[in-house]
């Protein structure tokens, strides 16, 4: 689908079907991603938010459909291919997914090494830059993840996501296991990367407070496909019965007012 203004999506699926064996987990999937939005998937346990995720960023080979991710089709796409295109996104694994024996720096000049030509100490300046750009202080630069809080350890591994300039940033549960202040911090940072650099960023995410501080629009996965697709404030009025159901609990209540003040309701 192509935006009002002529721009082609960043990330389009159509059609997309997974499965596992002989279990489905998406049939005929569509998806529109736009660029310099901020997406999260969301839905209950089974709904293939990961799922969707690993088969945009070519981890997993869908049944059939198609994803285009900047305008190119990346289903059957070589090898070299994949490499070039995997250049221009980056990503956040759950688990931060830094190699232990590194250093906060060696971590992040990991990408650097393996898609440029670099000098070393350009290198090492880069990703200096980079971890400055996540709100990391200077001297993070030279611990190991060990020596990392939990939300150190989210930003190291948002640096090295950064590290080849990005147009387009995955995030997968980016504020699991944080405390309410570190995770509120790092959904502002995420929204402060989007206006500053222009990025595209796609996130899957259970944490409902992230929803209503860090996106555009939301995505809810439910039987097997995209059932709601909107803003946080026009999603929650959604009929749909998972929708409801996902967003009428407690937790959910709790998430609404405390960004909706005004929806108290009685």
């Amino acid at each position: 689908m192509i935006a009002p203004d002529g721009t082609p999506p960043v990330i389009a699926v159509r059609g997309l079907c997974t499965r596992f064996g002989r279990t489905v987990i998406h049939q005929d999937l569509d998806l529109d991603i736009a660029p310099g939005e901020v997406v999260a998937l969301v839905g209950g346990s089974g709904s293939g938010k990961t799922t969707l995720l690993r088969a945009i960023i070519m981890l997993l080979a869908p049944v059939a459909g198609s994803i285009c991710l900047f305008d190119q089709e990346v289903v059957g796409i070589g090898e070299r291919a994949t490499f070039r295109l995997r250049r221009r996104f980056g990503m956040l694994f759950q688990q931060g997914a830094l190699f232990s024996s590194l250093t906060v720096r060696e971590n992040v000049a990991v990408p650097l090494r393996e898609h440029t030509r670099l000098p070393a100490r350009q290198i090492a300046e880069i990703a200096d830059l980079k971890i400055a750009l996540a709100g990391l202080p200077a001297d993070a630069a030279v611990k190991l993840p060990r020596e990392l809080s939990g939300g150190m350890l989210k930003r190291a591994a948002l640096a090295r996501a950064l590290a080849l300039d990005p147009a387009l940033l995955f995030l997968d549960e980016p504020t699991a296991g944080l405390d309410p202040v570190s995770a509120g911090a790092f959904d502002d940072l995420v929204v402060q990367l989007k206006e500053s650099l222009g990025l595209t960023v796609v996130m899957v995410t259970h944490d409902l407070d992230s929803l209503w501080q860090a996106t555009d629009r939301v995505a809810f996965l439910g039987e097997q496909r995209v059932i709601g697709y909107a803003p946080m404030r026009e999603l929650i009025e959604s009929p749909h019965p998972l929708i409801q159901a996902y967003f009428a609990g407690p937790r959910g209540r709790a998430a609404t007012l405390r960004s909706r003040p005004d929806a108290g309701g009685g």
